[in-house]
């Protein structure tokens, strides 16, 4: 007789299903005995007092005792569901930056710059909680536009994409980047480009902070890379072929090609090296982290990296592990992708510090347009109460 039992986990606010599929024989000699499982009969229970067993009660949401976000999301964190998380979320955050001691890499994937989140991502730079910054070149090409005092638009879903192709006007789902915005932007760039000096190897820390620095000289709007030049952060693009950004660089090593000059070399191991270089020096790490791709695993190989160097290597540096994580991302786990796997996954790869060990983790399976605003808003909010 084939036995199917049916199950259904929790674990850390990520939901498994599994099914356990046995023959009673099977069962037996590997253990289980079913006769223990009272033929499903219940059993006398001792009711417990939550009080006596110090269980944590819950909290109605009060919207007459909310006077401001941080009050929101506070009262957020004690109800439930995405809610908690978005509490929770807060609490770590804040923690993140009241450790001294530790140093925040946050990491963007996305079109969080379409999505008009720039700013909110500039206030945890200037504020000091972002020491560095991880991200895709779109992402960081598509804020130069807001940066450069350029809009994006709004996408109404009556407009007919092949018409929308012969306008010029690329969609992001529901917004507008107008290809004169990228013509535009490519002007500031082909300026830094034009004098960047063949001899010395491109990164993508390198050129964007040059970017950030034509930013804080000459525009006065607010933006990403300019925050993240006048507060001395770097800002890391991995996979920086897979942008505006580095198609201008391949377009401009043609045209010098054409001239006969030099061309520019680009060395990727220049970032993977200043980063890991960057974080040996800190005491503690923290990771906060929006989506997922390439962004996040680039910066959570650190830890990988550090070992093989140790191991393989035969170097003589510090093992590091992040303490602190955050990540806002709705992917669930079940996919197998890395967006979706939680912390304790990471784990298990040596990138992250255990819970049991001093780790301290939220995961808000949210859309980061959402989840970003309140967190940043709520941490930042009690920052300046302290």
């Amino acid at each position: 007789m084939l036995t199917i039992t049916t199950a259904f986990v929790s674990l850390e606010s990520l939901h498994y299903s599994f099914v356990l599929y046995c023959e009673s024989a099977e069962c037996c000699a590997e253990g289980f005995d079913l006769s223990d499982k009272h033929e499903g009969a219940g059993i006398d229970r001792k009711l417990h007092d939550p009080i006596s067993d110090k269980l944590v009660p819950l909290e109605p949401l009060d919207l007459s005792k909310v006077h401001s976000v941080n009050d929101l999301v506070t009262a957020m964190g004690n109800t439930a569901f995405g809610a908690r998380e978005i509490g929770i979320g807060a609490d770590v955050l804040e923690a993140m930056a009241r450790d001294k001691d530790c140093f925040v890499v946050m990491t963007l994937a996305g079109a969080m710059t379409v999505a008009k989140q720039g700013l909110v991502i500039a206030d945890l730079i200037d504020a000091g909680i972002v020491k560095a910054l991880v991200s895709t070149g779109a992402l960081m090409a598509h804020g130069l536009v807001e940066a450069a005092g350029k809009s994006h638009f709004r996408y109404d879903p009556k407009m007919d994409d092949v018409e929308l192709y012969e306008a010029g006007y690329n969609r992001v789902y529901d917004t507008l980047e107008p290809e004169t915005n990228l013509n535009f932007v490519e002007g500031i760039v082909a300026g830094i480009l034009d004098k960047w000096d063949a001899a010395e190897t491109m990164c993508s820390w390198k050129v964007n902070r040059e970017i950030g620095k034509y930013l804080s000289e000459n525009v006065k709007e607010r933006g990403i890379l300019k925050s993240a030049y006048d507060k001395g952060v770097p800002v890391f693009v991995p996979a920086f072929t897979d942008s505006e950004l580095g198609l201008d660089v391949a377009l401009h090593n043609r045209k010098r090609a054409k001239q006969g000059r030099p061309l520019i070399v680009f060395d990727p191991f220049h970032d993977l090296n200043h980063f890991a270089e960057t974080l040996l020096k800190q005491k503690r790490l923290g990771i906060f982290t929006i989506g997922g791709g390439v962004p996040r695993n680039w910066s959570q190989q650190f830890g990988p990296y550090c070992e093989l160097r140790v191991r393989r290597g035969g170097e003589d540096i510090e093992l590091k592990r992040y303490h602190y994580g955050l990540r806002i991302c709705p992917e669930p786990v079940n996919w197998g992708g890395l967006s979706g796997s939680p912390y304790r996954e990471a784990v298990s790869w040596g990138k992250f510090v255990p819970q049991e060990d001093g780790g301290k983790f939220a995961e808000v399976l949210l859309d980061a347009t959402v989840g970003l605003p309140l967190i940043a808003g709520a941490a930042l909010e009690r920052l300046r109460k302290s």
